[in-house]
């Protein structure tokens, strides 16, 4: 079947701005993997460098690890019940929450920072420990959550199967975990895959909250960048994006496998 022009132009339009993307992330990866970057190839491949990353900088990429994962937990455990709640309250109070929640997105995250540190910073314990840092992640991630819950359980009608429910007799608690979660699953599943990923690449709100002690993964590719050899910068992008890409591709499957299941 012959194509008409408007889909090649369209094609290479495409092909154009995925290489736009996609070419300065693989010459980034390049660098970290030569000898000498502003040489080239031509002064060979090398490992050195991730090494090296690995022995200055594995506590970074762990902590943005623990700290995605609590993200996540606890963007369930308030994101699902929030998105229940704003879709059995009036119309007028749901738009005016969901308003509200946008905030600390819709704001610089230098500015939701600033305001985690002006009210919660006098308290030391708090300040000098990754609980901080997950304290505004949580703020800005939640929305994230909320969004696809409740656009899922809008488009389901989750609450006429809730009342379906409650006319066979199941309780609350029973309708909540066993008709409404595995009905929002979809949801749930693309509310995690962005709470994760926008975790581990969240830098502005950890830069202000972060201490030596403290640094993630953003912040440490940032200081790599500032202080160190581009290689060496460059080296601790790859082994970023080794890290974030199977993340991805686990959830995209498990997002996958539960369409086929349905």
């Amino acid at each position: 079947m012959k194509r008409p022009s408007l889909f090649y132009s369209q094609l290479i339009f495409t092909l154009i701005v995925c290489l736009f993307m996609i070419v300065p992330v693989f010459m980034s990866m390049i660098g970290g993997l030569t000898e000498n970057y502003f040489v080239g190839l031509s002064s060979g491949l090398t490992s050195r460098w991730l090494v090296l990353v690995w022995e200055m900088y594995s506590g970074t990429i762990w902590l943005s690890l623990y700290l995605a994962l609590a993200c996540l937990f606890c963007t369930l455990l308030l994101g699902v019940p929030a998105a229940y709640g704003l879709l059995k309250s009036s119309k007028r109070w749901a738009h005016f929450i969901e308003e509200c929640l946008l905030m600390p997105v819709a704001i610089p995250g230098l500015a939701t920072a600033l305001g985690l540190l002006l009210v919660y910073g006098q308290f030391h314990v708090l300040r000098d420990s990754w609980l901080f840092i997950l304290l505004g992640h949580v703020l800005f991630t939640l929305p994230f959550m909320i969004r696809p819950v409740l656009t899922v359980m809008r488009a389901i009608n989750v609450v006429d199967i809730e009342e379906a429910a409650a006319s066979l007799g199941a309780g609350f608690v029973q309708r909540f975990f066993t008709v409404i979660i595995p009905n929002c699953i979809n949801g749930i599943l693309a509310g995690a895959f962005m709470v994760i990923t926008l975790s581990i690449g969240e830098f502005n709100i950890t830069w202000m909250l972060h201490t030596p002690m403290t640094k993630t993964l953003p912040v440490g590719l940032a200081d790599s960048y500032a202080s160190m050899r581009l290689e060496i910068g460059s080296a601790y992008t790859l082994i970023f994006l080794l890290m974030i890409i199977p993340l991805l591709i686990a959830m995209q499957w498990l997002s996958k496998n539960r369409d086929n299941s349905l």
